[in-house]
Parts: C-alpha cells; sequence; structure tokens
C-alpha cells in the first residue's frame, strides 16, 4: 500500500516535507524549514523522524526555503540520494541554500559577539559546506516529461506559475495504478512574468495547498496601490520599505515599479535592491525563458529590461547596504525577507521603523508568529537583534501581490480534473484557511481530509 507521512505544513503554513511510501521505496517531496513562532521553528532542530538511509530520493516542487532550507540538514545527517527538480528551481536553489546557511551562520556570530542568545554558544542550523553538499546532488529536467525516480515510481513536473520553476507535481505507481498530485505551491492566474498554472486532468490523490483557503485577494490591480504608496511616501519625504523575498517577489516589484516609471504614474526614483540574492536572482529569471508567459518573452526577445526601474542598483556588498543608512530619500529599498524573519531587512527596519515620514509595505503573506505579522496586528515595537524597535513609519499591505492562488483560484484550477480524486488531503495553511478549504472542496463532492504533523495517511486504490 502507499501512504504519505506528513513531516511538515500539516496544520501550518511552513516546513513543506512530505514522505511518500510505496512498496518498499521511499520518496520525500520537498525538505522545507519551519518558519514563524518558536514552537514550529524547535521542529528544525528536532531529530529527523524518518531513517535517512531508507529515502531513495528528494523531490522539490520548488526553491522556497520553506520547501528546500531543510536540504543541507538531511545531508549533513547522511542523505546523498538524488534530488529532482526543474532547472528553474535548481538554478535558484544555487542561490538560496548557500544564503540561508550564511544567514544562519552570520546570526549564530551576531549572537555570539552580542551575547542574547540563551546557547552557549549560539550554533547555525547547517553551514554553508553543507548546502553546497546538497547542490551536488541535484538532477533536473523539464516539464511535461515523466522520469522514472525509481522502478515503479513515476514523477512528471508540470508549471504551477508559483515562482521560476515551480512544479505541481504528478507521481504514477506504476503497480497499483494510482496517481498522487502535488500542488506545491500554486501560483495565480494572469500574473506577469510566469505562465499561468496548468490543469491536470486525473488523480486518485490529491495533495494541495491551502494558505489562502479563507481569502480572495481583493487587490485585483496591485500595481494602483503600488503607485499610491509610492506617490504618498514621496510627498512625505520619506523612504519606501519593502519586506520581499529575494526570489520571485522582488522580481515582480521590480516589473510593476518599470511599468509605472514607464508610464510616468510614479517619478524616476533611485530603487536599492538589497539583496545579494535577489542580484543574483534576477538574471536567472530572465533567462529561463520556458517559465515566461508571452508578454515576458515579448518584452525579452525586443531586448528591454523589464526588471529594473530607470535608477535601479543592485547592493551586493555589505559596505554598500550599511551606506544605505545614509540614504535620506525619497526612495525605495528593497530587501529580504519577506516576512522580516532574518536577513538584511532586519537592519533597515531597526533603522527606517522609529521614523513616522517613511513606509513600510509588506506584500506577500505574513505568517503567524514573524516580524511582519505581529508589525502588522499593530504591536508598537518589533524585537530586532535583542533590541525593541520601536514602529512609528506608515505600516501598509498589499495582498494582491501574492504568488499564492487564493480559494477561488485554486477551485478553478481544480475544475482541470476531468476524473475527480478520489481523495484529497489539505496541507500548507493556517487552520481557518484549512477548514475554510475543506468545506469547499467537500461541496464539490470531493473527499478531503486534513492531515496533522507527523500523521501517516494511507493513500486510496485506483
Amino acid at each position: 500500500m502507499a501512504s504519505i507521512h506528513f513531516l511538515g505544513a500539516a496544520g501550518t503554513v511552513t516546513g513543506s516535507k512530505f514522505l511518500l511510501e510505496h512498496e518498499d521505496k521511499q520518496v520525500l517531496i520537498d525538505c522545507g524549514l519551519f518558519q514563524g513562532v518558536k514552537e514550529l521553528r524547535l521542529r528544525n532542530w528536532a531529530p529527523t523522524p524518518i531513517d535517512v538511509k531508507k529515502l531513495n530520493a528528494v523531490v522539490l516542487t520548488h526553491a522556497h526555503i520553506d520547501h528546500t532550507g531543510g536540504l543541507p540538514r538531511l545531508v549533513s545527517q547522511g542523505y546523498r540520494g538524488p534530488v529532482y527538480s526543474t532547472p528553474g528551481t535548481r538554478d535558484l536553489c544555487g542561490l538560496l541554500l548557500p544564503d540561508s546557511a550564511r544567514i544562519q551562520e552570520e546570526e549564530a556570530r551576531y549572537a555570539n559577539k552580542e551575547g542574547y542568545s540563551k546557547h552557549k554558544p549560539a550554533l547555525p542550523l547547517y553551514t554553508e559546506a553543507d548546502a553546497k553538499r546538497a547542490l551536488e546532488l541535484f538532477e533536473t529536467f523539464g516539464y511535461g516529461r515523466a522520469r522514472e525516480l525509481v522502478p515503479g515510481i513515476l514523477v512528471t513536473f508540470v508549471p504551477a506559475g508559483h515562482i521560476l520553476g515551480s512544479a505541481i507535481c504528478v507521481f504514477d505507481l506504476v503497480s497499483t495504478k494510482q496517481r498522487v498530485v502535488f500542488s506545491g505551491d500554486l501560483g495565480r492566474y494572469n500574473a506577469p512574468i510566469l505562465r499561468d498554472p496548468v490543469a491536470v486532468q486525473s488523480a486518485t490523490t490529491l495533495i494541495a495547498e491551502s494558505t489562502y483557503g479563507d481569502r480572495t485577494h481583493h487587490e485585483t490591480k496591485p500595481m494602483e496601490l503600488l503607485a499610491e504608496v509610492v506617490n504618498d511616501t514621496v510627498t512625505r519625504g520619506g523612504v519606501l520599505v519593502i519586506p520581499a523575498f529575494a526570489v520571485g517577489r522582488t522580481q515582480e516589484i521590480l516589473f510593476h515599479l518599470d511599468n509605472l516609471e514607464r508610464a510616468k504614474r510614479i517619478p524616476e526614483l533611485p530603487v536599492f535592491v538589497d539583496s545579494p540574492m535577489a542580484c543574483d536572482a534576477t538574471p536567472i529569471y530572465l533567462a529561463h525563458s520556458s517559465d515566461h508567459d508571452l508578454d515576458m518573452r515579448k518584452l525579452v526577445n525586443d531586448g528591454k529590461t523589464p526588471l529594473q526601474t530607470r535608477h535601479t542598483r543592485f547592493v551586493v556588498s555589505s559596505n554598500e547596504s550599511k551606506q544605505l543608512n545614509h540614504f535620506r530619500g525619497p526612495g525605495i529599498i528593497i530587501s529580504a525577507s519577506g516576512m522580516a524573519t532574518g536577513g538584511r531587512i532586519l537592519h533597515h527596519l531597526k533603522h527606517r521603523a522609529p521614523d513616522p515620514k517613511n513606509t513600510i509595505v509588506f506584500v506577500g503573506y505574513q505568517s503567524v508568529g514573524t516580524r511582519g505579522r505581529r508589525m502588522l496586528d499593530g504591536e508598537p515595537t518589533v524585537r530586532i537583534h535583542g533590541q525593541e524597535v520601536p514602529v512609528r513609519a506608515k505600516l501598509t499591505q498589499i495582498s494582491g501581490f501574492s504568488a499564492h492562488a487564493d480559494w477561488t483560484e485554486m477551485l478553478t484550477w481544480m475544475e482541470g480534473f476531468t476524473t475527480p480524486p478520489k481523495q484529497v488531503l489539505l496541507v500548507h495553511g493556517e487552520e481557518s484557511a484549512l477548514q475554510a478549504l475543506k468545506g469547499r472542496v467537500e461541496a464539490k463532492g470531493w473527499p478531503t481530509y486534513i492531515p496533522r504533523h507527523l500523521e501517516r495517511v494511507e493513500l486510496v486504490r485506483g
């Protein structure tokens, strides 16, 4: 019999990790880090609940750290098997995984220097050397090609439209004639740069994300709101700070800012992309034309530069980053991470949040317990590097930039199944989102269940 052991993203929106067991074979789908509240982050340090030596393969839906960031630790624990992904995911992981390791090593060093960690000494979860060893295990193939991972288990990647290289993973279990479909993180329809999510026609079991299972993206024109925020900040003489994931969200923001400038709806401003990873990811986004939608492909073919404005400056070195503290504005700083859980954005928030002239705009989902969520919830201070920093800057959120499908878009994608799944398992969502989407999927007549952390669920037969 086939089963899935839910090792992450079950009952929560982070730490994606699912063990598919079929006969005597084991395939891990995603290997993400838990982010957010301390209770979740501690799971990253817990003993791995599987025997790494019995693991036959790892398959990645996409490159975001909450789906890939546990790979270096898996390797440090002895995993030496293949890691399968699309070429775009591999190229982005080449940036994300070493960067994740560096951030952890830097935070450990900083904590030891400032003495604010309870651990003596503070240690990183894994090292950059572990990340590089993980990257050596990657094997890539493109969309629409079935690949036999191990005897009797095939996988096909289908465009998910979430970030570059993101894939819906379709597993065919030959001996039992089961088709197990992992949505991964599903993207949005009519979003810029990337192709729309592609429908899958059949499944016996569907594992679907539920990030926005209880919400819709009301802002159908996020570019309009971005223009308002930029112009308002310019009027107040401040700096607009945008916490944004270095991969995906930063490129989309740059795409919209370039469009707004070309249309003369915002002034030409200094735009600082302060993230070495974002600086490296942007040309990767330009290079993978198989992921581009028709509009993006045309712009690139016409020799345009759609992922930067006239005065965009890509900031790489730490010294350049520190110099931004002296920049008075008006202007825009885009920096990672998107939920303000780490990275250079913390230094910018520490410096800019106390000044009411500035604006901090969140352009994506903020998980419970993250600094971004606490700031949006109205907490008057936020703890950064062991200090309580007052939050007096203007705060706003533009949810229309989310790279996740909302519940209406999830149901639109599900309509593509000509043969409905016999079993739907909902993951990657907070409790309210999971329950709301469960009700909506059950209304279609599809049997639906919400697995819990570390639960093993037997899969229905074909």
